[in-house]
């Protein structure tokens, strides 16, 4: 195993066509993420994912709290986008996407099951109060550099990008393996050039095979 490892963020059925947050164009990741898969598979990379992971009555869930989905109001004293129920444990919005080449995934990290905080990046909590399992399989396994790629751009990639490059990883991005909410129409732009701004890297998928072929 190489010290680099590709990272796919919640590529799962809620957040994909017909899922309860559904991103659009969400589906869409798959097609990059197996290219990648394969790619890093024949160079000896690791490759894992993570998935969201909720309790039935995740306090993070507009349902608990009667206010319409995407409203705003605040989850164990930080701010908090309230939204569809999604993703519920061992649902089958959960599942990871069908036609992700699953079979290739080394390691497969829960986040989010907390009731009482959101966890939008891979590696922790909202309020960083707890970690998830991700980073120290990364560092048992002499990970140095994470290639990362999912859903959604805006939420999850993004805080999982900044929690790496904070973790001291070096980080690439897949632009085009990454589909956003898109509450506000700059929301994926923007977070595209948070994650450039903290130190991340960004490719499309062609870009990366040219530069690393």
């Amino acid at each position: 195993m190489t010290q680099r490892a590709l990272l796919l963020v919640d590529i799962q059925n809620d957040f994909c066509a017909g899922g309860a947050l559904a991103v659009a164009e969400g589906d869409s990741t798959v097609d990059i993420a197996n290219a990648m898969i394969t790619w890093c598979k024949t160079r000896g990379d690791a490759v894992v994912a993570s998935q969201d992971w909720h309790p039935l009555h995740h306090g993070s869930f507009a349902s608990q709290h009667n206010v319409e989905p995407f409203s705003t109001g605040e989850l164990a004293g930080l701010p908090q986008t309230f939204w569809p129920d999604h993703c519920v444990q061992d649902s089958e919005g959960a599942a990871l996407h069908p036609l992700l080449n699953q079979r290739a995934i080394d390691a497969v990290f829960h986040k989010g099951e907390n009731p009482q905080i959101d966890s939008y990046s891979a590696f922790f909590d909202n309020g960083q109060r707890q970690q998830t399992a991700l980073h120290g399989w990364l560092q048992q396994h002499g990970i140095r550099e994470l290639v990362v790629l999912g859903l959604a751009t805006d939420y999850c990639v993004k805080f999982t990008v900044l929690d790496a490059l904070t973790l001291g990883y070096d980080v690439n991005v897949i632009t085009d393996g990454c589909r956003g909410v898109n509450l506000t129409a700059q929301d994926s732009p923007q977070a595209f050039m948070d994650m450039a701004a903290a130190g991340a890297t960004l490719y499309t998928l062609a870009d990366w095979q040219e530069t690393h072929a």
